[in-house]
């Protein structure tokens, strides 16, 4: 394998953006953060010129937090577990592009505006509700298997991977994209959560609701914490029309 790789970065502001390519020593263990890191040390592209540093967003560097989304040779990952000998080895070239996701708000080079994601977990209640600070005691007990998927489910980091590989999302779309379902199917799966079931699944009823979810399974493939999505889109599917139901017949108790 060749000592040096190309890193090719579409970078620039909204309405100008351009290809960019840098020539970057391979070392061992190398990601593409600390390859971005390295061009913002030495700013000079393949052409010898000294440029504007690449801009992206970053936090944790363990896949956690979510913030270092981008597409990486066209698929959407974090930058922070892209390993580059693994990429160049799957990939057997000696390029690596890089993107910003295309279906949020360009801010400047990789950094894109994923507010859109927080406006709509706000819109699904994406929280528990508490009346008061006080000690209570222990809360019911939950069995393992609930435990389990509600783990599953609690991973997501917000990264927005799901939403860019997903055909029904996009810049004038108001779909509120797979994340939002299994955030939706967590809070109510909650013992005190449950009791802002019918609002959580109301929301859903609205444009760019569950109903605008073409199960294309993209983001299934590209989550990077594997949350089961597909299975929480059909589970919101079939509590909505639950819903539905005790809405038309008076049967919702709260």
């Amino acid at each position: 394998m060749s000592k040096t790789f190309i890193l090719k970065v579409y970078r620039g502001n909204p309405g100008k953006q351009y290809w960019e390519e840098f020539v970057l020593e391979l070392t061992p263990a190398l990601n593409v953060i600390s390859a971005l890191m390295e061009i913002q040390k030495h700013p000079v592209n393949k052409q010898g010129e000294r440029v504007t540093p690449v801009v992206w967003e970053q936090g944790c560097l363990e896949e956690v937090c979510g913030s270092c989304s981008m597409l990486v040779n066209g698929r959407p990952r974090q930058a922070c577990t892209a390993l580059v000998g693994k990429i160049l080895e799957e990939t057997g070239l000696n390029v690596i592009t890089l993107a910003p996701f295309s279906k949020f708000p360009l801010v400047r080079d990789l950094i894109v505006d994923r507010s859109r994601m927080f406006e709509n977990l706000k819109k699904a209640h994406a929280w528990v509700d508490v009346d008061g600070s006080f000690d209570r005691g222990p809360g019911p007990k939950i069995s393992p298997q609930k435990q389990e998927v509600m783990y599953s489910l609690s991973k997501c980091m917000t990264c927005g991977c799901c939403v860019e590989a997903c055909p029904q999302a996009g810049l004038n779309s108001e779909f509120v994209g797979p994340q939002i379902f299994s955030q939706v199917r967590f809070f109510n799966s909650h013992p005190i959560g449950h009791l802002e079931e019918a609002k959580r699944l109301h929301a859903m009823m609205e444009e760019g609701g569950i109903a605008d979810c073409g199960n294309a399974q993209n983001c299934r493939r590209v989550c990077p914490k594997e949350i089961p999505l597909t299975d929480s889109i059909a589970a919101i599917g079939r509590d909505v029309n639950m819903q539905v139901l005790k809405d038309l017949f008076s049967l919702d108790d709260r």
